[in-house]
């Protein structure tokens, strides 16, 4: 078994899918520096509520501050990619220190993955489920 001094020098991984995006997650102890695709946090997302969906997790298992975290993620938009940041970040989080922040990230919902996509569009219609117009004359 290891000690809590090994463990606390370790690289933790995770991978986090929401939509189309998809996002691989390290997590280092350090002051709480958050870096995605190499830029810092208030300079990939502009918006307050993305930063917000991606602390969740952080302050939810009250780590805030104590972790660094590096994220790449590709595909989607912005939301889709905050989404997946935050599954992987709640994934990653619950590896550490042999799962002692598990129980409240799966009771706050962050490790299941929202599976909702957009339905692909069917041939015969103009979208997914809309039909063209029907013209009796």
């Amino acid at each position: 078994m290891t000690s809590i001094t090994e463990t606390e020098n370790q690289k933790h991984y995770a991978t986090g899918r929401r939509k189309v995006s998809a996002a691989r997650v390290w997590i280092t102890p350090g002051p709480g520096l958050i870096s995605v695709n190499g830029k810092p946090l208030d300079g990939y997302f502009c918006r307050e509520v993305l930063r917000m969906l991606i602390r969740q997790p952080l302050e939810t298992s009250e780590t805030f501050g104590k972790y660094n975290i590096s994220a790449t993620v590709a595909g989607g938009g912005l939301s889709g990619q905050a989404g997946a940041i935050r599954h992987g970040i709640s994934r990653a989080l619950s590896k550490v220190q042999d799962g002692v922040h598990r129980p409240p990230l799966k009771k706050g919902g962050f490790l299941t993955r929202d599976s909702r996509m957009v339905e692909r569009k069917k041939y015969g219609r103009s979208g997914a489920r809309k039909r063209y117009q029907y013209s009796k004359r």
